[in-house]
C-alpha cells in the first residue's frame, strides 16, 4: 500500500477520532507552522460533567493574527493545575481514573512548557503511548514548507516519502486532489462514522469529547473502541 501520513495542526487533548488518524497512518506530522485560529480545538476541548458538555481551555495570548501555532504561548503558569483540577473533579469517579491519572496528572502539575504546541504535542505523545499508538509523530518545522496550503501539504507528503494522504473530511471543500494525483500521491479520506459507545459517566452519551473521556471510562480497552484498533 506503500507509506500513509497525516498532516494537521495539533489540538489540546482532541477527540478519539484525531488519535485514530495518528494510529491509522505510518507517519503523523504535526502541522503547527501555520496560522493560530481562536475559538478552534488548539487550545481547547470537551469533556462531560454532571451538568453538561464543558470547555476545558488553555489560556493563550494572540498577539496577531498572522501569529503560527508554534508561536502562540500561554498567559499564565497556573493552567496546568487548573485544568487538572477541572478533570479530577469530572473524572475521579471514572472506572479507571485511578490507575491511569497519575502520568497525566504529573504533566498538568510540574510541567514548565510555555508554548501551546509543545504543550499539545507533548500530551498527544503521552496519551498515545497510554493508548498504545506507536506512530511516529515528526513536526512540520522540520521540513521545508512551500507554496499554497494544497501545495505545501503536497511537498511535505513528497518529502516524507508518502504515497497515501489520509485527511480528515472536512478538508473535501478545499483540498484539490487532483494536484495529489498529479503526483502519484493518493488521497483517502477518514470516517468517523460507526463510532461504538461506551459507558460513560454522565448521560446521555456522546462521541464528541476529549480522548480522556474514553480513556478514563474504559481503561486499556480504549483502543477496542476506536477504528486504529481494528486493523
Amino acid at each position: 500500500m506503500g507509506k500513509r501520513i497525516a498532516i494537521i495542526q495539533s489540538n489540546y487533548i482532541p477527540w478519539k477520532g484525531y488519535f485514530d488518524i495518528i494510529g491509522l497512518v505510518d507517519e503523523f506530522i504535526i502541522y503547527d507552522e501555520v496560522q493560530y485560529t481562536k475559538n478552534d480545538w488548539r487550545n481547547r476541548n470537551r469533556i462531560k460533567t454532571p451538568t453538561g458538555i464543558q470547555w476545558i481551555t488553555i489560556p493563550v495570548f494572540q498577539k496577531s493574527l498572522k501569529q503560527k501555532i508554534s508561536e502562540t504561548e500561554v498567559t499564565t503558569s497556573k493552567w496546568g493545575v487548573k485544568n487538572w483540577q477541572t478533570i479530577k473533579g469530572n473524572y475521579s469517579r471514572a472506572p479507571h481514573f485511578k490507575p491511569l491519572s497519575s502520568e497525566l496528572e504529573e504533566f498538568y502539575c510540574t510541567s514548565t512548557l510555555t508554548r501551546l504546541s509543545e504543550i499539545n504535542i507533548s500530551l498527544l505523545t503521552k496519551i498515545c503511548g497510554m493508548i498504545g499508538i506507536r506512530t511516529k509523530i515528526t513536526n512540520s518545522a522540520d521540513y521545508e514548507l512551500k507554496g499554497d496550503p494544497t501545495e505545501k501539504l503536497i511537498n511535505l507528503c513528497k518529502q516524507a516519502g508518502a504515497e497515501c494522504y489520509l485527511s480528515g473530511p472536512a478538508a473535501k471543500s478545499y483540498l484539490r486532489e487532483n494536484m495529489f494525483s498529479q503526483e502519484g500521491i493518493r488521497v483517502e479520506w477518514m470516517d468517523y462514522s460507526g463510532y461504538p459507545e461506551y459507558t460513560q459517566l454522565y448521560p446521555p452519551f456522546t462521541h464528541h469529547v476529549s480522548i480522556i473521556d474514553l480513556l478514563f471510562n474504559t481503561g486499556k480497552d480504549c483502543i477496542h473502541y476506536m477504528k486504529c484498533g481494528k486493523i
